[in-house]
């Protein structure tokens, strides 16, 4: 993963650099404006920025970026009940759409790690029963 900025591209004015960041950042919004997914899977990292209280609008995206190309890498946790690779493959599109339009940059490659299922809570527990019950799949 590149960790400087790229030179993208030059004007008779200046130079224009777009920081890999900015790339993570446009894909996990794309990721996760994408119907069927529950969140990104960050790992231990992001999980600690959570819990200090600032969403990391990375959490979970990895990109690789050249002059005038970028790979994506996206994690993810995906809703139940969802026909997984539809998902994925919608990720893929949608994050190749907004990272082109916004930035010029060709994306050569989405990859979509899923690393999780969420279950809803659609059941609620009578806490008359068991003040110490759990709720189960079924």
């Amino acid at each position: 993963m590149s960790t400087l900025p790229t030179e993208y591209e030059r004007t008779e004015i200046g130079e224009i650099q777009i920081a890999p960041e900015v790339i993570e950042v446009i894909a996990g919004l794309a990721t996760v404006e994408v119907k069927g997914v529950a969140g990104m899977s960050g790992g231990f990292a992001g999980g600690i920025v959570e819990l200090l209280g600032r969403k990391n609008l990375s959490k979970g995206v990895k990109v690789e970026v050249g002059q005038r190309e970028a790979a994506v890498d996206v994690s993810v946790i995906i809703e139940y009940g969802n026909r997984l690779p539809e998902v994925a493959a919608e990720i893929q599109r949608n994050v190749k759409r907004s990272i082109e339009t916004m930035t010029g940059l060709t994306v050569v490659e989405v990859n979509v790690h899923i690393h999780d299922v969420q279950f809803r809570n659609t059941t609620s527990v009578d806490k008359s029963e068991d003040t110490d019950a759990v709720i189960r799949v079924k």
